[in-house]
């Protein structure tokens, strides 16, 4: 309490907001206080509204370890979040534009993502010894492609392929069970990948024929 008795209005928070999923967005900044803000309802609200979310916001999520916001006390002044409706949270480095995946990071930190159309990515990795591929998510139109490197030199099983895509994909269905090309045919082994190309790892569900590269990979 002040010494006229009047209690002090909380501070200002200014934070940053992320579009879940979206590895190109720069974020949103937004200045939330008691006055503007009566609810966390409120705040989602004009966050929907400000970043053009494709569907409402209904949640926040901290940008590394995905914890839920979940009131407006919670925010902390000079903090970058992640707003996202009801689907799950999309782990990226969205403070770098999203464009590093963070459960393949290690990975791809050698190389930025190629597309099916350039080699000058592609031949810095041939350099370093490596193919590198770029993976959908079946069904998934909000999440990018995440990065595959192999190593030209060592062969992979094809079980234990699946079982890394398995972890970097982190599919609602479960476990990859099948690699599919983008018209949906099925790659039965390493062998048949090809270098610089997009492929949809697919689980228990059938495959879903999307425009993934059209809405999902930049057109420069």
């Amino acid at each position: 309490m002040s010494p006229r008795g009047v209690a002090l209005a909380p501070p200002a928070k200014n934070v940053v907001v992320y579009r879940n999923g979206d590895p190109f967005f720069p974020g949103r900044k937004f200045v939330v206080t008691q006055r503007r803000f009566l609810t966390f309802e409120a705040f989602l609200n004009e966050v929907t509204k400000s970043i053009h979310a494709p569907l409402a916001v209904r949640n926040l999520y901290t940008p590394r370890q995905g914890r839920r916001v979940a009131e407006l006390g919670d925010l902390q002044d000079g903090c970058q979040y992640v707003a996202a409706g009801m689907e799950r949270f999309k782990r990226l480095d969205y403070s770098n534009r999203g464009r590093k995946d963070l459960r393949g990071m290690r990975s791809s930190q050698a190389s930025p993502p190629p597309t099916s159309h350039s080699s000058r990515s592609t031949g810095s990795l041939h350099a370093l010894g490596c193919f590198y591929y770029s993976v959908f998510r079946n069904g998934d139109l909000l999440s990018p492609p995440f990065p595959l490197p192999l190593s030209r030199s060592t062969p992979v099983q094809w079980d234990t392929l699946l079982a890394t895509l398995t972890e970097k994909a982190d599919l609602h269905s479960g476990a990859v069970n099948k690699l599919c090309r983008l018209d949906g045919t099925q790659v039965s082994g390493e062998e048949e990948l090809v270098n610089g190309d997009y492929y949809v790892a697919v689980g228990n569900e059938e495959y879903k024929r999307l425009p993934y590269v059209e809405l999902l990979v930049p057109q420069d």
